[in-house]
């Protein structure tokens, strides 16, 4: 039986280890499918500050120096979503999702959205499972150290329940 997780806000004491998370669950999901240009910009000190900025908007998984996971959002997007190897078939990154959902719900999104690296089939099958859907191959713009970076991603979308007032 997994256990329920819960979700909370991360403190500013976090953004390292989580940083560590992120640059770790990149490199472990996208070195191979995306190009080297991009992964060159992708440093440890690129994810700490893109984590400082996201702060409000990251919910974590797990004891601060040893983060199980974290899902940020981002206007009607599910931005980022990183599991540590410590917390992967345990339930975490479906937790995490759904909480991501509940809160773009609770903003009044109708259809969120996210990217999904093209070739990132585990996480293509983890989303589709969630109950999203593949609507389009489409080009997103990065923000990197270098300005914007266009890459082409799998858009994937899912209709949301629209949040209940308590």
């Amino acid at each position: 039986m997994q256990p329920a997780w819960t979700t909370r806000t991360p403190g500013p004491s976090e953004i390292a280890a989580l940083a560590r998370l992120w640059f770790d669950g990149w490199q472990d999901a996208h070195a191979a499918v995306l190009p080297a240009a991009l992964a060159r910009l992708r440093t440890r000190q690129s994810f700490a500050d893109r984590l400082s900025a996201m702060l409000a908007d990251v919910r974590v998984i797990g004891d601060p120096d040893a983060p199980l996971g974290f899902c940020a959002i981002r206007h009607d997007e599910l931005d980022q979503l990183f599991v540590a190897p410590a917390g992967r078939g345990r339930g975490v990154a479906a937790a995490l999702v759904a909480d991501a959902e509940g809160r773009l719900a609770a903003r009044g999104v109708a259809t969120a959205w996210l990217a999904c690296a093209i070739g990132n089939h585990r996480a293509a099958r983890f989303y589709e499972k969630c109950g999203w859907h593949l609507a389009a191959t489409v080009v997103h713009r990065l923000d990197t150290t270098e300005g914007p970076f266009d890459l082409e991603v799998w858009r994937y979308e899912k209709r949301l329940s629209p949040a209940v007032a308590d």
